[in-house]
């Protein structure tokens, strides 16, 4: 186990939420003799006060426990204070408690609204309304005690002076889900309510091996540079930070010895695009392809600033849409391979089909060399380094969410084998599936992890998830990929685009401004739009089903070869709407301009 490090200040661990008409005062009250905030409702000024105001008839405040200030967003002309309302305890991370965020609250200090201009009011309500969204967000893990933006290695590698500074200044700002909206408290210098949290995944089990007990975890830290939902972030921005970028951590602890193996996965580094059309796989768009090598480049060599030598395995068909996309890549990765920096395309539906996923033994034997050279971490009982990680698997696929968590739970448990193997606990030929109960934990471990993650960028759990969690290719499974393929479908035409607003808003991506750029509106008015596509949508659905009810019965009657035509045909003509319409629905205008 690594030793706790002690920084200068401590955060509060529970407070005390009064609210007050004129200020919130937010007091700790988990035993440290920290003074209360006080953050004004006018504006959302800070001041740390020496005790909690009085009460009065006037001043009748209402009182709430809260675990911890996320941070502070301002608008046009208010100020948005969010807070945790509830936690869980989900685990430890090396020793230390792991909570993940089950409630948010926001906290409005917009009094000076009052004053302000009906231009100003209205931008104010739009994005103050995106805060709705942003409450909800899932998936937000944080420690008290440790750095969770860290992995294990780099961890290890903080200095002793580093492992002083509040968490927040040892934060990996790439994974710092909350970096923007701390910036406000940073000013205030309020080190100790400066809480630092990760949006991604935390899985943890315990199973026994013979006489020996084995803790592992797997933790998911995704990127906030080109943070995003799924259809509306796609492939890489210029400076080359990609979309859905994960760091997928894998620890075990036993017998005093801690290993480590990390692998990230991310869409393909150059610029392109799938346009939210309502057609159920959008064309994708190559932009400005003669910049791709530039950009591809600029991604690998900032993956091994971070981790070393890179393998990319490319998951993509090779044939149609995506087969264009692996071209594209497969010509941007010859300018920057080397020995350091490998690149494979293993077409996964290919060689795997919808069901033989063990065949991804033939892609593991591939990479095999690559990860005994660069391998993993291994620390003994004192901490010392035995083994170190010294390279990367970059795994993608279109999503980077179904063929990649298969994919990277293969190579997951393969490395598992081979630490364990090392530590003395496996024996040569002794595999994770000679142990039912701990292989059972393992694919559950794996299931969630890609679970949480596809959540998180296209609204629904994993495809293919069932393989992960049993091993094999379910009918029940497969029935379910075809509901959350439908789902994911409605959510990226009908609601991820209100939802990518509040993340670029979040994590600062965009500046808000009361000048903003404005798409034109639609000619039928937003209201009509948003009115007429529900009922067209139900009259084709209605239409397909009266039509296949009317088919079914035409031997018996030609009336209903006339009703099966007619309608066919409304369906036909609603659906002929709704696709020219598409744009008016799918693509709300965007609120704000880009943040420089």
């Amino acid at each position: 186990m690594m030793e706790r490090a002690e920084s200068g200040q401590k955060l509060y661990t529970r407070m005390r939420l009064w609210e007050f008409p004129d200020q919130y005062v937010i007091e700790p009250t988990d035993g440290s003799s920290g003074s209360p905030l006080a953050i004004t409702r006018a504006d959302g000024s800070m001041n740390v006060i020496d005790g909690v105001p009085e009460c009065n008839a006037l001043r009748v405040p209402k009182i709430q426990t809260i675990f911890g200030v996320v941070g502070m967003l301002k608008l046009v002309a208010g100020s948005y204070l969010i807070v945790i309302t509830e936690r869980e305890c989900v685990g430890s991370y090396l020793g230390h408690p792991i909570f993940k965020v089950t409630s948010l609250k926001t906290l409005p200090c917009d009094h000076s609204l009052r004053s302000s201009s009906a231009e100003q009011k209205k931008v104010e309500n739009e994005f103050s309304a995106l805060l709705n969204v942003a409450e909800r967000t899932s998936g937000l893990y944080f420690s008290y005690d440790t750095n969770l933006t860290l992995s294990t290695q780099r961890l290890h590698d903080l200095g002793d002076e580093s492992k002083l500074l509040p968490l927040w200044r040892q934060a990996e700002p790439r994974f710092l889900w909350n970096n923007f909206l701390l910036e406000i408290l940073i000013e205030n210098k309020l080190d100790p309510f400066l809480l630092p949290l990760v949006q991604g995944s935390f899985q943890n089990f315990q199973a026994a091996i013979g006489k020996e007990i084995v803790d592992v975890t797997l933790i998911a830290r995704r990127c906030t540079r080109r943070n995003g939902t799924r259809m509306w972030r796609r492939g890489a921005d210029s400076d080359g930070y990609v979309a859905n970028f994960v760091e997928s951590e894998q620890i075990v602890q036993m017998n005093g010895f801690t290993a480590s193996f990390v692998q990230v996965r991310g869409s393909m580094p150059f610029l392109w695009e799938q346009i939210v059309d309502l057609t159920y796989k959008p064309k994708f768009e190559i932009i400005r392809p003669e910049e791709a090598p530039r950009v591809a480049e600029r991604h690998i060599l900032d993956l091994r600033k971070k981790y070393g030598s890179v393998f990319a395995v490319d998951l993509v068909n090779k044939h149609g849409g995506e087969g264009r996309l692996n071209d594209k890549f497969t010509e941007s990765m010859q300018t920057v391979t080397s020995d350091d920096v490998r690149y494979l395309h293993f077409d996964f539906h290919e060689i795997c089909g919808h069901v033989h996923f063990e065949r991804l033994s033939i892609l593991y034997d591939k990479i095999a060399d690559f990860l005994e050279k660069n391998g993993f971490l291994l620390l003994n009982e004192k901490s010392e380094m035995l083994k170190e990680q010294t390279g990367v698997v970059r795994t993608n696929c279109i999503d980077c969410l179904d063929r990649t968590n298969v994919t990277q739970s293969t190579i997951g448990r393969k490395l598992l084998e081979l630490q364990l193997r090392r530590i003395g606990v496996f024996g040569a030929e002794e595999t994770i599936s000679s142990h039912p109960n701990f292989d059972e934990s393992f694919k559950i471990l794996w299931a969630n992890h890609g679970d949480d993650i596809s959540i998180q960028y296209s609204g629904t759990p994993a495809l293919k998830g069932d393989f992960v969690r049993y091993g094999q290719r379910t009918m029940q499974g497969i029935l379910k990929d075809g509901v959350n393929a439908l789902v994911r479908y409605y959510l990226n035409n009908f609601s991820d685009g209100t939802k990518q607003d509040a993340i670029d808003l979040l994590q600062g991506h965009y500046i808000v401004s009361v000048s903003r750029d404005m798409s034109p509106p639609s000619q039928t008015g937003r209201l009509e739009s948003v009115a007429s596509f529900p009922l067209a949508l139900s009259v084709v659905l209605i239409g397909f089903l009266f039509a296949m009810m009317s088919l079914r019965q035409v031997r018996y009657d030609l009336r209903h070869l006339f009703f099966s035509v007619l309608w066919a045909g409304l369906s036909v003509a609603s659906a002929a709407f709704v696709r020219a319409n598409g744009r008016i629905f799918c693509n709300r205008p965007r609120l704000h301009k880009p943040r420089r």
